[in-house]
C-alpha cells in the first residue's frame, strides 16, 4: 500500500492496518449463540426422550403373548381388556373427523387468505384478521361443548333420528371451525410474501385481479399453503377435547360420520381419567395408541417438509 499524502507529510502504511473483527470476543454474542444452540439441542433431545418413553411403554403392550401386530393392524375391535386389539376401530373414527375438518376449513380458509391478501384493503385486514385468529384463542372444550350444544340440535334438526347424539360430523365441522384460523393465517402469510412484480406482470399481459389471485400467487405461494394444510391435518388428528366430548365415547369402526365413534385422542383421554392399574393391558395399551399417533402426525411432518422443499419458489 502506497503511502498517503497529507499536507506535505508522509503517513506510514502500519496507521492503516487491517483489523480482523472476528478475533474480538464479544460476550453477548456469544451467550445468545450458546443460548440459541442449547435451546435447538433440548428440542432434540425432548423429542428423543418422547419417543424413548412412548416407545419402551409400547413395548410393553406388544411383549404381551396374546398381542401380535396382525390383531393389532389387521383386526378393527378394540378392547384389549378381552383380548380385541384391532387399532382400526379408533383410527377410523380420526381419519373421519379429520377429513371432515379439512373439507370445511381448507376452502373456507383459502378463500379467506386470498381475501386477506389480494382483495382487502390495509383498514380491513387490521381489523379483519385479528377477529379472525380470535378462534385460535378458544379453549377446544368449548368447542366440544358447541358442538354437542349447538351443532348437534341443528343437524339433528335437518337429519332426524338419522343421527346420533353423539356424532362424527359435529365433531369434525367444529373442528374444521377450529382450525380454520391457523390454515388462513399461514396461506396468507405465504400469499403475502409473493413478490409483487408477479402481479404487475400479469396485470401487464391484461389479467384481472380474480385471475392473477388463482393462477399466479396461488401457484407461487403453494409450498407455504401445502405445509399450512399439512399442520393443519396434524392439528386435527391430535385435537382431543373437542372428539372427547362431542364424537362419542367407545370404539367403533365406521366411517359413517352420522354415527357415534372414539378416536384415538379421544380414547386415550377417557381411559386414562379411570382407574387403571399400573402395568395392566389397558394401561400399557394407551401407550401404543400414544406411538401410533406420533407416528401418524411424524408421517405428516415429514411431508410437510417435502413438500415444502419440493415445491418452494425462489425469487430474486
Amino acid at each position: 500500500m502506497e503511502p498517503i499524502r497529507e499536507g506535505i507529510k508522509l503517513l506510514p502504511d502500519d496507521r492503516f492496518r487491517k483489523i480482523d473483527l472476528r478475533k474480538k470476543i464479544r460476550v453477548p454474542e456469544l451467550i445468545a449463540q450458546a443460548t440459541l444452540f442449547l435451546t435447538g439441542v433440548l428440542s432434540i433431545v425432548i423429542t428423543v426422550l418422547i419417543v424413548f418413553e412412548l416407545g419402551k411403554e409400547a413395548f410393553l403392550f406388544f411383549g404381551e403373548s396374546d398381542v401380535t401386530l396382525i390383531k393389532f393392524f389387521g383386526t378393527t375391535k378394540w378392547q384389549p381388556g378381552i383380548g380385541q386389539y384391532g387399532i382400526w376401530a379408533l383410527v377410523s373414527a380420526t381419519l373421519t373427523t379429520s377429513v371432515i375438518a379439512i373439507a370445511i376449513s381448507l376452502p373456507l380458509g383459502l378463500a379467506s387468505a386470498v381475501y386477506l391478501s389480494e382483495y382487502a384493503s390495509h383498514n380491513v385486514r387490521s381489523i379483519f384478521k385479528p377477529i379472525l385468529e380470535i378462534l385460535a384463542g378458544i379453549p377446544t372444550v368449548v368447542y366440544g361443548y358447541f358442538a354437542l350444544l349447538f351443532v348437534t340440535p341443528i343437524l339433528r334438526g335437518i337429519f332426524g333420528e338419522g343421527i346420533s347424539v353423539y356424532n362424527m360430523l359435529s365433531a369434525g365441522l367444529v373442528m374444521g371451525i377450529m382450525i380454520l384460523p391457523l390454515i388462513s393465517s399461514m396461506s396468507e402469510d405465504a400469499m403475502s410474501a409473493v413478490p409483487s412484480s408477479l402481479r404487475e406482470a400479469a396485470y401487464a399481459m391484461g389479467a384481472t385481479k380474480f385471475e392473477t389471485s388463482l393462477q399466479v400467487v396461488l401457484p407461487a405461494a403453494l409450498s407455504g399453503i401445502g405445509a399450512a394444510i399439512i399442520i393443519g391435518i396434524s392439528r386435527a388428528v391430535g385435537e382431543t377435547m373437542i372428539v372427547a366430548v362431542a364424537a362419542g365415547a367407545g370404539p367403533n369402526f365406521t366411517f359413517d360420520p352420522l354415527e357415534a365413534a372414539e378416536t384415538m385422542t379421544g380414547h386415550i383421554a377417557r381411559i386414562s381419567g379411570g382407574d387403571l392399574s399400573y402395568n395392566s393391558i389397558d394401561y400399557n395399551s394407551l401407550f401404543a395408541i400414544a406411538l401410533m399417533l406420533f407416528l401418524v402426525t411424524f408421517v405428516l411432518n415429514l411431508v410437510s417438509q417435502h413438500i415444502v422443499a419440493r415445491y418452494r419458489e425462489r425469487y430474486e
